[in-house]
């Protein structure tokens, strides 16, 4: 499994914060809260890669990882 870069802002527009993941062609989701987005991304993510290598996709390969857990994620100011 590998790790990716999440980036999460606040859009005035949606009156909410989004994340998406650069290195994930479209691969964004929204939430209320920093924490929601932080959430949601990672189901859109697991999502994502599960879905491209179905389809044969090649992705970018991202950093090696152990394991993905919201408890250990630090939300940057």
């Amino acid at each position: 499994m590998y790790k990716y870069a999440i980036e999460i802002f606040y859009s005035d527009e949606d009156e909410g914060y989004i994340a998406v993941v650069p290195e994930l062609a479209d691969c964004s989701a929204f939430g209320e809260s920093e924490e929601a987005a932080l959430r949601e991304i990672m189901t859109a993510m697991e999502l994502w890669l599960e879905t491209a290598e179905e389809e044969g996709e090649k992705t970018l390969p991202g950093k090696k990882k152990k394991e993905v857990s919201l408890q250990n994620a630090h939300l940057l100011y």
